[in-house]
C-alpha cells in the first residue's frame, strides 16, 4: 500500500486544519459583517450562533476524549482509523459551510454546532495522525507546519472576505465560495490521508510524569487560553469597525492575524525540542495578553494591526506546545489526554460569546460592552501565564 512521505503527510494536516478550521470554524469570523449589513441576523444573533459552533466543538472534543468508553458501548471491536475519521470530518465540514447558503435562518445554529463537532474530529485526529506518523518517520520536526493550516484558512478567508465586500457580494455567497475552497482544498488533501497510527515503543512501559494535580492545572490553563483569544478571534472585524468607522483597512486585520498564525507555527519548527515547552508557553500566553489588551488600550489602526499580530503569532504555537508537553506528562494514554485538553479550550471558547452578550446588553453601549469582554479575556490569559510559572517553579524539568 502506498504510504505518504513525511512532507506529504504534514502538507495533508496542514490541508486538513485549513478546510476544519480556517473554514469550518473561523470563516464566520469575515463573513459576520457581511451578514449583518445583510440584515440576516443582528449582533445578538451573531454571538449565539459563535457559541453553537464552540459548543459543537466541545461535544466533538469530548466524543474524541471518551472515544473508548463510546466504542466499547457501541460494541464497536475495532476504532476507525484515524484518517478515516479526518476524512468524514472533512466531507462534513464542506456540506456544512455550503448548507449556509439556505435562507432558513432558524436551522443556522445546527449547522454551526455540527460544523464544530467536525472541526473538532477533525483537528484531535489530524493531529494524532500527523503527530504519530512523523515521529514513527523520524521527522518529528515537521509537526509544526501542520499548524501553518489554520492560519492560511484565516488569511485566505478573510482575503477573500475583503474581496467579497469590495465587490458588493452578499453573505450567502460568500458561505458558497468558502464551501467551494473547502472542496477543493479536501481534494487536495484526500491522497495522502492514509497510514495507521503506532504509538512509540517507549509508551508502552512509560509511566505519568505528573500527578492528577499537575495534570487538572494544566487542563485548566488550557482552558484560560481558549477563553483568552475567543473574544478577538470572533468579533475582530466587527470591534475594528466600532472603533474605526470608514476605515479602508478594516477587512485587513483578520487576514493578518492568520498571516501571523501562519507565521508562528513556522517559527515552531525551528525551536530546539529540548526547551521546556511551559516557559515558552508562558512566552507566548503574555503575547496574547498583550495583543488582546492593545484592542482596547489602542484603539487605532496601528494598535489593531500590532494586537493581531501578537494574538496571531502564539495561536497554534500554544496548542502545539501543549500537545508536546501533554505527550511529556504522559507518555502513555497521551491521546485520551490531548482530548481532555481539548476539552478544557473549548469549554473556554463556549462560555466568550455569551459573556460578551451578557456585558453588551449590561453596558451602556457596544463599544463599552467589548472593552469589558476583552479585559476579562486579557485576564484569562496573565491567569494562565501565571499558573505556568507556578508549575515551572514547583515541578522543573529533570534533567
Amino acid at each position: 500500500m502506498f504510504e505518504p512521505r513525511p512532507r506529504a503527510i504534514a502538507l495533508a494536516g496542514l490541508l486538513s486544519l485549513a478546510v476544519a478550521m480556517g473554514i469550518g470554524r473561523f470563516a464566520f469570523t469575515p463573513l459576520l459583517p457581511m451578514m449583518l449589513s445583510d440584515g440576516v441576523i443582528d449582533l445578538a444573533a451573531g454571538t449565539w450562533l459563535a457559541t453553537a459552533n464552540y459548543l459543537g466543538y466541545w461535544v466533538g472534543a469530548l466524543a474524541c476524549t471518551l472515544q473508548p468508553w463510546l466504542w466499547a458501548r457501541l460494541r464497536v471491536e475495532r476504532a476507525p482509523r484515524h484518517t478515516a475519521v479526518v476524512r468524514f470530518g472533512l466531507v462534513t465540514t464542506v456540506l456544512l459551510t455550503l448548507v449556509m447558503v439556505t435562507p432558513a435562518a432558524a436551522a443556522w445554529p445546527l449547522w454551526r454546532f455540527l460544523a464544530g463537532v467536525a472541526s473538532a474530529l477533525v483537528f484531535v485526529y489530524t493531529a494524532g495522525w500527523c503527530l504519530s506518523r512523523l515521529t514513527t518517520l523520524g521527522a518529528p520536526a515537521l509537526a509544526g507546519l501542520i499548524f501553518v493550516g489554520p492560519g492560511l484558512g484565516i488569511a485566505v478567508s478573510g482575503l477573500a472576505a475583503s474581496a467579497m465586500v469590495a465587490g458588493g457580494w452578499s453573505a450567502a455567497a460568500g458561505w458558497l465560495a468558502f464551501g467551494v475552497l473547502a472542496a477543493l482544498l479536501t481534494a487536495l488533501a484526500w491522497p495522502h490521508l492514509q497510514g495507521q497510527v503506532q504509538a512509540p515503543a517507549a509508551a508502552a512501559t512509560a509511566a505519568p510524569l505528573a500527578s492528577n494535580g499537575v495534570l487538572a492545572v494544566f487542563t485548566l490553563v488550557y482552558g484560560l487560553a481558549g477563553l483568552g483569544y475567543i473574544v478577538t478571534a470572533t468579533f475582530l472585524p466587527v470591534i475594528a469597525r466600532q472603533a474605526l468607522p470608514g476605515s479602508v483597512w478594516l477587512d485587513l486585520f483578520w487576514p493578518l492575524f492568520g498571516l501571523a498564525v501562519a507565521l508562528g507555527a513556522l517559527i515552531t519548527v525551528r525551536l530546539p525540542v529540548h526547551w521546556d515547552r511551559r516557559r515558552l508557553l508562558i512566552a507566548c500566553y503574555a503575547m496574547q495578553a498583550v495583543g488582546v489588551l492593545l484592542s482596547v488600550a489602542w484603539p487605532s489602526l496601528a494598535g489593531f494591526a500590532l494586537g493581531s499580530l501578537l494574538l496571531g503569532l502564539p495561536f497554534t504555537a500554544i496548542t502545539l506546545f501543549v500537545m508536546q508537553e501533554a505527550r511529556r506528562l504522559m507518555p502513555r494514554g497521551a491521546s485520551a489526554f490531548i482530548g481532555a485538553l481539548t476539552t478544557a479550550y473549548a469549554l473556554g471558547q463556549i462560555l466568550g460569546p455569551p459573556l460578551v452578550a451578557l456585558l453588551l446588553a449590561r453596558s451602556g453601549s457596544a463599544a463599552q460592552g467589548f472593552t469589558l469582554s476583552l479585559q476579562v479575556a486579557t485576564a484569562a490569559l496573565l491567569a494562565g501565564a501565571a499558573l505556568l510559572v507556578w508549575l515551572v517553579r514547583r515541578h522543573p524539568l529533570r534533567p
